[in-house]
């Protein structure tokens, strides 16, 4: 049977890996939220062979908190005690050969298996912090905190939108890669595969945020966008 995620294939910027993809999973209630950063001191926190991506000239920093669930590897079980578990991540948009994709500053989990895991094979920087996540009324309620990063927020859903190519909410969120770097310094590609998003415009009521206090950040952007849900395979990562 075809894995949801290849539903639609034809909205990618480019053609699908021809390797076997080797993991699956599906994110749930996402919040997107940006802000906008220096893109020279953005050049100097990233490796020297990315390039940061921009939209209109500016570089741009992200929060995304979501709920992962189903997480396995391909024909594999999915326990919801170890395939189920919420994340947040800080990351920002880079260009390497042509190819737009994902980098990560930091991406919180609540549980240590999933930390090894994409730290070993996926060379991603993974942290494990408390996490709660209430899903009631059509409403999240998430609180994080990992050290001195803390996220706390209310958000939900609202008007389906269907954004234009040029558009930034396309622009940050249609990406089909991403990249890491090993602790020897190797840069990696992970090609991921999605439909395209179901985006919605975001309510949304931020308590407590310290995510970005290690970062100089200047104004968020006023679209802040939420998806309920998206299946996603992802293939290993590969030298480039």
């Amino acid at each position: 049977m075809r894995h949801p995620a290849f539903e639609q294939v034809d909205h990618r910027p480019w053609s699908l890996p021809d390797r076997p993809w080797v993991m699956q999973q599906e994110w749930h209630d996402l919040l997107f939220l940006h802000w906008e950063i220096d893109a020279k001191h953005l050049q100097s926190l990233i490796p020297s062979n990315l390039e940061v991506d921009t939209f209109e000239g500016s570089a741009w920093l992200a929060i995304v908190p979501f709920s992962m669930r189903g997480v396995s590897p391909r024909a594999c079980p999915k326990p919801s005690f170890l395939s189920d578990f919420p994340e947040i991540n800080i990351r920002t948009y880079v260009i390497k050969d042509g190819k737009p994709g994902v980098w990560f500053f930091s991406l919180d989990v609540p549980n240590q298996l999933p930390v090894w895991l994409a730290r070993t094979f996926f060379h991603l920087p993974y942290f494990k912090g408390q996490m709660d996540v209430q899903n009631q009324n059509g409403e999240t309620r998430y609180d994080s905190r990992y050290e001195r990063r803390e996220f706390r927020a209310t958000y939900s859903g609202s008007k389906l939108i269907t954004p234009q190519a040029d558009s930034f909410e396309h622009w940050s969120t249609e990406r089909y890669c991403l990249y890491s770097q090993s602790r020897s310094g190797q840069l990696h590609r992970a090609e991921v595969q999605h439909p395209k998003w179901p985006l919605q415009k975001a309510n949304v009521h931020i308590e407590k945020n310290s995510m970005l206090d290690n970062f100089k950040v200047g104004s968020r952007h006023p679209s802040a966008l939420f998806a309920k849900e998206i299946p996603v395979v992802a293939w290993w990562p590969q030298k480039c």
